[in-house]
């Protein structure tokens, strides 16, 4: 009886160190697995890194590689930086949207043109939103003209101060984005208006000429001549057209016109505000 007792105890014994064999061997293979896979996991982390630096740099040299250009407060005129060139114009149309900022904003699409819009806040009812939104869809940068067009001299600071930011914070509403541009009615720029701008951020930006305003240019052939042929065209001519049916109906031959004479035009992102 003792025999069978000590033959099962020596089988329970050998089962035992079988089964620890087994997971010591388990164990050894799975530490084995583990050094393995840590250099494969070391080495993916160090190519996922050294892909997100490449894009870094690539991105950082597509923005070293765009010409901007930044606004000449003596004249208003729209300047190189660096290697930019020179020869180019900016197109701006002022008191948008009002009833032909559309048609305007497509004839530019045709003719692979950007512009800043310039925007009134009393046009802004429904309509005038929608039309905002689409031509920030449409890639053309929003720019601020002031809720009433006021002369903003005439004006108190806080009064100042209203027509700007009230405008700004509808805009953001409506785009999602601030605007970095700011024309003053009539050209007036203030000190406090000065100040408040650069408090905000936002770029002065008056213009070099502009003439559809004037009785004698009230029709598109004439108003497109003188666009094209003014004295005051120059390089970097920043120029000042409104939402008007005469205007809209000029604005493909002026395009023509100044690329005829050798111009480029500035695409507002461009234009550095920082």
């Amino acid at each position: 009886m003792r025999v069978k007792r000590t033959y099962g105890f020596l089988i329970c014994c050998v089962l035992t160190m079988v089964s620890c064999n087994q997971v010591e061997e388990t164990k050894i293979e799975a530490n084995n697995q583990l050094e393995i896979a840590e250099p494969e996991v070391e080495e993916q982390e160090t190519n996922a890194e050294n892909i997100v630096e490449g894009i870094d740099e690539e991105l950082e040299t597509e923005l070293e590689e765009l010409d901007y250009y930044r606004v000449n407060e003596e004249n208003w005129s729209i300047e190189p930086i660096d290697d930019g060139n020179e020869q180019v114009v900016l197109v701006t149309i002022d008191d948008a949207p009002d009833k032909y900022s559309i048609k305007m904003a497509e004839t530019l699409d045709k003719l692979g043109v950007k512009a800043i819009f310039f925007v009134n806040g009393h046009l802004l009812d429904d309509d005038g939103k929608r039309v905002v939104k689409e031509l920030h869809k449409r890639g053309f940068e929003i720019g601020n003209h002031t809720m009433n067009h006021p002369t903003m001299s005439d004006l108190s600071e806080d009064e100042q101060r209203s027509e700007i930011v009230e405008l700004n914070d509808i805009i953001y509403e409506l785009i999602g984005e601030y605007p970095r541009f700011y024309r003053a009615p009539f050209g007036g720029n203030t000190d406090y208006t000065n100040e408040l701008t650069a408090e905000l951020g936002m770029v002065k930006m008056n213009w070099t000429y502009g003439y559809d305003w004037e009785p004698d240019y009230l029709e598109p052939e004439p108003l497109a001549d003188i666009m094209v042929n003014a004295p005051l065209l120059q390089n970097g001519a920043n120029l000042l057209m409104h939402d008007r049916k005469w205007t809209a109906d000029a604005l493909e031959s002026i395009v023509h016109g100044l690329k005829e004479k050798g111009y480029e035009f500035v695409d507002p992102e461009q234009i550095k505000t920082k």
